[in-house]
């Protein structure tokens, strides 16, 4: 049993503090009942008839798919961007500093469809006589836009902000103290920053790829401006969603956000569920 959990179970007493408690409740308990009734009025709107139609539809489960593998990459991708950028915004010092810390946060503040106009036309637009799009094509025979490889891209740009965000939190909350010890001791920077640091930031790491996860599987904008909405192609869960609205067929969007919804807690439940354990020995 470890000292939080203690220290969670021995809650105030007094009617002072059991007001405070009952005042925080109120005011969080009415956006949680938002929450509840946006999942209710989505059940309540859907029939079996809607749940048939989207499961029986073959490009439904194609985008289903798709959205699985690329959210699942560019999460990952995003913490390998993510953990060293993060800590040397945590633990840096150098010229320049604010600017790559407003950088970062580009992505985060733009309109997504910006994100993917510009994804857009930097692909497109000429540098050196050729456009990049063109030299991918013509030295690897690569293609990017409107191919699955833009909905990799459109999703890494958006999330991997987030992520940075969420790892240079979790490295200011881990002291320095102990990777200074670790380098008296004899280790350099990388040993401690791997031996000591890495195994800190586990919670980080998983809330950061969490967090990127459900960011990617949601994201919209970019992926349809930069990627497209191509049916058994580039149709992810949530242009299917437009794809949807657009043809005037409330019930199947309707189905098909719930089924998202369920698969977003889903995946997370599990995640959180494995990478939030505490070991056997706490």
């Amino acid at each position: 049993m470890t000292i939080a959990a203690n220290q969670k179970r021995q809650l105030p007493q007094s009617k002072a503090d059991r007001r405070f408690w009952y005042a925080c409740w109120a005011i969080g308990g009415v956006y949680l009942l938002l929450l509840v009734l946006l999942l209710l009025a989505d059940l309540l709107s859907t029939t079996l008839a809607d749940y048939r139609q989207i499961l029986t539809n073959p490009a439904i489960w194609h985008s289903a798919k798709l959205s699985l593998i690329t959210s699942g990459i560019s999460a990952i991708l995003s913490l390998w961007v993510a953990i060293p950028l993060g800590y040397v915004m945590s633990r840096g010092s150098f010229r320049g500093h604010a600017l790559i810390d407003a950088l970062v946060d580009i992505p985060i503040v733009l309109p997504p469809v910006v994100v993917g106009l510009s994804l857009l036309i930097l692909f497109n637009t000429p540098f050196f006589g050729a456009s990049l799009e063109d030299a991918l094509q013509n030295t690897l025979g690569l293609s990017v836009t409107y191919q699955v490889p833009a909905i990799l891209l459109a999703q890494f740009v958006v999330v991997s902000a987030f992520a940075i965000r969420t790892m240079r939190v979790t490295f200011d909350q881990i002291g320095e103290r102990d990777e200074q010890i670790a380098q008296t001791l004899g280790s350099n920077r990388f040993q401690a920053f791997v031996e000591v640091t890495l195994p800190q930031a586990m919670r980080g790491m998983v809330t950061a790829l969490t967090l990127a996860w459900a960011r990617a599987l949601g994201e919209f904008g970019p992926i349809l401006v930069f990627a497209g909405a191509t049916k058994m192609r580039t149709e992810v869960l949530s242009t299917s969603i437009f794809l949807e609205l657009s043809s005037g067929d409330l019930g199947a969007a309707t189905a098909l956000s719930v089924m998202m919804i369920g698969l977003a807690i889903t995946v997370l439940t599990v995640i959180r569920w494995f990478g939030m354990r505490e070991p056997e020995y706490l």
